[in-house]
């Protein structure tokens, strides 16, 4: 569910956290402690965007009650439509056992602002697909999903309110905007397969700590692989990340046998366009490249298919 690009993300901020860190307050187990930290977080932004999606929908009752409850309510307040209240994937959800674990564990609820949820409601309320929604006497599965998914692509994401307040609550909320829209069309096929807690699978897991322990073990052998490269480079002008993400490189072309190593050269290129320099993305990209034949060349680089593994 959760990508290799998010997992890399992860633990490049992980290295670079611990590079900030004074090298006394590093204790056996920091690394790892780190990177869980921000694996969790995650899966908080995936269960709280869930949460608000049910939240935003049970508000059509909030929404009825209020107006029922006017001193003089005209027939429009006695007449609120609480269908969506009640949508399938809504009730699925907040049912959902290890849902509400992680509700709890991580005390999302706190984190609601009860006027933002009334705004996003009134936004969708005004809405010709909501109107039809709610006009539809019976429910019906696809009619079910399709106002979630609208909620969430055309009500959730659209609203610069919703996006600042993921902003303002979630420290790396922009490294992880785009992998939700994923996991919602994942929920949404299959809710009834989905674990929520075990958001990130075993394998995921198990690289993500590889990869981390590894580049942290090999650092000195990366760099002895790396600075050779470097010759025509001022280091003082070489961007921190730029060289995690080298080390990384270098680790995943020599210890991770099923990344080919096309994977891994375009992966972080692409991470060094997003998180470095301008220039980041073609200084890694030749750097490695040429690390990369020397590999190969003294037949150092063994992969092998995953799917036969």
């Amino acid at each position: 569910m959760i990508s290799r690009r998010n997992i890399r993300v992860k633990v490049m901020q992980t290295l670079y956290a611990m590079d900030t860190m004074e090298q006394e307050t590093v204790k056996p187990g920091t690394a790892t402690s780190l990177l869980n930290e921000k694996l969790d977080q995650t899966c908080q932004i995936f269960t709280y965007i869930l949460y608000t999606l049910a939240r935003v929908a049970q508000y059509a009752e909030t929404d009825a009650q209020a107006r029922a409850n006017k001193h003089l309510p005209s027939a429009q307040d006695l007449a609120v439509n609480t269908k969506v209240a009640g949508n399938d994937f809504v009730f699925q959800v907040l049912g959902d056992k290890g849902f509400q674990v992680n509700l709890e564990t991580w005390k999302l609820r706190k984190y609601e602002d009860m006027d933002l949820t009334r705004k996003l409601y009134n936004q969708l309320a005004e809405t010709e697909v909501y109107k039809t929604y709610i006009a539809e006497p019976s429910r019906e599965k696809a009619s079910e999903k399709h106002i979630i998914e609208y909620i969430y692509k055309n009500i959730l994401e659209k609203n610069e309110l919703f996006r600042q307040h993921m902003e303002d609550t979630f420290l790396h909320w922009g490294d992880d905007e785009d992998m939700m829209g994923i996991l919602m069309g994942n929920y949404l096929s299959k809710p009834q397969l989905f674990n929520f807690l075990q958001l990130i699978s075993r394998e995921k897991l198990e690289y993500a700590k590889d990869l981390l322990t590894t580049v942290i073990n090999k650092k000195d052998y990366c760099m002895e692989l790396i600075k050779p490269k470097l010759q025509n480079w001022d280091p003082e002008r070489i961007a921190a990340v730029d060289m995690l993400l080298m080390e990384m490189g270098v680790c995943e072309f020599l210890y991770f046998p099923t990344i080919p190593t096309k994977v891994t050269i375009n992966e972080y290129i692409d991470l060094a366009k997003a998180y470095s320099t301008p220039q980041s993305g073609q200084f890694v990209n030749g750097i490695l490249d040429n690390i990369l034949k020397d590999l190969q060349q003294s037949n150092l680089v063994e992969k092998t298919d995953r799917n036969k593994k």
